[in-house]
């Protein structure tokens, strides 16, 4: 796959059947959206291609607003480059062209500079300044400038459509289990290792305190799960539960992310860290003594290691 940046690559060799939006997640609703571009690109013989942003359109004109992101530019990047889409192009997205008509959009940045003859849009796609504008709209301005326009359908995932609204607010309520049926893996976030306040030492689960990469990156609800880990220059994949939340225990008042890695690594301080959570084992609460919560983590360690076990089977 070819990533241009534009405008600062403002024209493509060839032409494409392309398709437009945020692509938050990469999800199988996704996924399934670019085989179908695939296949239209086939069809036509034009080359696939497609279109995201630096950072979300919404970002530009509300400056105040703070995205919830599923995944983060080089992570979105990575993912797409799986697809086997032949073009990327990220949209540096700026007020200049976030004050374009859907119109001129489609006839100067589509058609003349990235070469598009045919654009696949998804089924709730909005793009232009005027977001009342929809498929019958830019369907009619296609016919005008020589740009084919079709409409895609959306995957539904237990019954619902996969969206990334969809798996933000699964993520915001802790079901990682349903949010990874709708993402086609599990949700992962990557940082790094940190000096924390050494509590689980005291009862003998020693914990990797992690500060995240990016703010604009989703937590989970506080609660324990059942995850898998990276740890930078250690040559495997590793099991392990992490609490998020203030340790109520402990009286603490900070929120934390806190991964009892179940392999012995001994001291990992400052190193990078990546974590896939699988699946919620429960939510975070107050025990009456450190022992009491000693005993309750011996009993999350044994059935996260019955989840895992199911999950390494389906996978």
């Amino acid at each position: 796959m070819k990533t241009i940046y534009y405008p600062d690559n403002s024209r493509c060799e060839g032409t494409f059947a392309a398709t437009i939006g945020v692509f938050d997640g990469v999800h199988l609703g996704h996924r399934f959206l670019l085989n179908r571009l695939k296949q239209e690109a086939a069809q036509q013989g034009l080359q696939s291609m497609v279109i995201t942003f630096e950072r979300p359109p919404r970002q530009v004109v509300q400056p105040d607003w703070k995205p919830e992101l599923i995944t983060i530019l080089y992570e979105k990047i990575h993912l797409l480059s799986e697809t086997g889409i032949d073009q990327l192009v990220v949209l540096r997205f700026d007020q200049q062209m976030a004050s374009l008509s859907a119109r001129d959009f489609m006839e100067t940045v589509l058609h003349r500079q990235l070469g598009v003859r045919l654009l696949l849009t998804g089924y709730d796609n909005r793009f232009g300044h005027d977001r009342s504008e929809g498929f019958e709209d830019y369907r009619r301005y296609g016919s005008e400038i020589g740009l084919q326009v079709v409409c895609g359908t959306p995957l539904a995932v237990e019954g619902a459509n996969a969206s990334s609204s969809r798996i933000r607010h699964l993520l915001k309520e802790g079901l990682v289990d349903e949010a990874r049926q709708c993402l086609g893996r599990p949700y992962s976030l990557d940082g790094r290792v940190v000096h924390g306040e050494q509590i689980g030492r005291t009862i003998g689960f020693p914990t990797a305190n992690m500060q995240p990469d990016c703010d604009s990156k989703i937590i989970p609800q506080d609660g324990v799960y059942a995850v898998m880990a990276e740890v930078e220059d250690i040559i495997m994949t590793m099991r392990g539960i992490m609490n998020i939340g203030t340790r109520p225990t402990f009286n603490g008042e900070k929120r934390t992310l806190e991964t009892n890695i179940f392999d012995e690594l001994g001291e990992i301080y400052d190193r990078r860290i990546r974590i896939w959570f699988i699946s919620r084992l429960r939510e975070e609460r107050q025990f009456t003594s450190g022992e009491a919560l000693a005993e309750q983590i011996r009993r999350d360690k044994a059935e996260a290691e019955k989840r895992l076990d199911k999950y390494e089977q389906e996978s």
